[in-house]
């Protein structure tokens, strides 16, 4: 996979597109950007492309508008918290396809950023309209994907726009392939894989693919409870996917020992910060809610991680948006931050409890895609990866 050095001096004085993920949490009330992360991340390509002497042209999505121009969506607020973060001005033009942009393009000189108008105000974006990946390619001499968020769609944005131009990776996809690789081919030994979140379901294929090369699954959140249905442990009031219990039994009898469970749970009568708290034992009583794993089962899956040589961590082991059921996900994050070996953070709300608790300095990378994330540890072929490979 070329990356964007491989362009070598040919950048300068051309115009390099650029997709990048600032599809950036916003305040439900105010619109104002709430973490920059996003942002910050792809600031490496960017200062590369800049210092190369390209003229930059940047594109996005934001949030959901299902093709519709939504004000409340516009990449205007991006394109001004950008241009604050790398203290320079950042042009913005109210579309991203049309006459307009291209004049607006046109008009750049090496070292100019423009940034272009939420892509999803298209449909044809999402559908990977031929004729809309040209009228994008239509804007420049490069294009470089550098948003590894949404390297699991083949969008207009990160699959047919390759057809038209030279393409390369950013520093950022480029560093998740290089870690992800680490534990889809070869991985160090022992590797542990730790799971949570609330559905088998959703997991599925990560799940077996993970199996076939990890030495343990540390297995939490709601997914736990379907596979100890399974075995016939009570799971009280706890959230069971009965239509996948079977294939959880099946999982633990091809897999046996390396899927290892929780012993004890945190439980309450309702999911809110001002139930009642208990502790269980292996069975939760009828009436309670497991909803994080217990103080035993964290020591037993931090003495696992300790000696790891490769852990990947995907999903919370607890309610943990609420604080009575946050203490699972904390103390495997820092169990996760002492080991010494390679440590890969899944995004979405793994990375998110990561970061609020100020350990992100301490793991060996944090995947900035959940779904892409997960996809990859899956096995699946990523399109705005295979579409650069090729």
């Amino acid at each position: 996979m070329k990356t964007i050095k491989d362009f070598g001096n040919k950048l300068e004085d051309k115009r390099v597109l650029m997709r990048v993920d600032f599809n950036v949490p916003l305040d439900k009330k105010t619109g104002e950007i709430t973490n920059d992360l996003r942002i910050r991340n792809a600031l490496p390509t960017i200062s590369y492309a800049l210092e190369a002497g390209a003229k930059l042209i940047l594109m996005s999505h934001l949030g959901r508008p299902k093709g519709e121009r939504k004000p409340e969506l516009s990449l205007e607020k991006v394109a001004d918290r950008l241009a604050r973060l790398l203290e320079r001005r950042v042009e913005f033009t109210p579309d991203c396809v049309g006459p307009e942009v291209e004049k607006a393009a046109a008009a750049l000189a090496a070292g100019d950023i423009l940034m272009l108008e939420n892509l999803r105000f298209y449909d044809e974006e999402k559908d990977n309209n031929p004729q809309f990946a040209a009228r994008l390619a239509k804007l420049a001499d490069y294009y470089v994907n550098d948003a590894f968020g949404t390297a699991h769609r083949a969008h207009a944005s990160t699959q047919g726009i390759t057809n038209h131009l030279p393409a390369a990776a950013g520093f950022l996809i480029a560093e998740e392939v290089r870690y992800l690789q680490k534990a889809t081919t070869d991985p160090e030994r022992p590797f542990v894989a730790i799971m949570g979140g609330a559905k088998v379901s959703d997991k599925i294929e990560a799940i077996q693919n993970i199996l076939r090369k990890a030495d343990a699954l540390l297995v939490g959140g709601a997914m736990a409870y379907t596979f100890l249905k399974y075995q016939g442990v009570a799971t009280g009031e706890s959230m069971v996917e009965e239509d996948r219990v079977e294939l959880a039994g099946n999982l633990l009898k091809e897999f046996g020992e390396k899927i290892v469970l929780p012993r004890d749970h945190i439980c309450a009568d309702a999911v809110a910060d001002t139930a009642e708290i208990r502790t269980a034992d292996d069975n939760i009583p009828d009436g309670l809610i497991g909803l994080d794993i217990g103080p035993a089962t964290v020591k037993d899956y931090a003495e696992k991680i300790k000696g790891a040589k490769l852990v990947t961590w995907n999903g919370p082991m607890g309610y943990f948006e609420i604080d009575a059921f946050a203490e699972g996900t904390r103390s495997v994050a820092r169990a996760v931050a002492d080991c010494a070996g390679t440590t890969i953070i899944g995004g979405g709300e793994t990375a998110e409890s990561i970061e609020q608790l100020g350990l992100q300095s301490r793991v060996s990378h944090v995947s900035t895609g959940g779904g892409a994330c997960l996809d990859y540890l899956a096995g699946k072929s990523l399109p705005g990866i295979a579409a650069l490979e090729q």
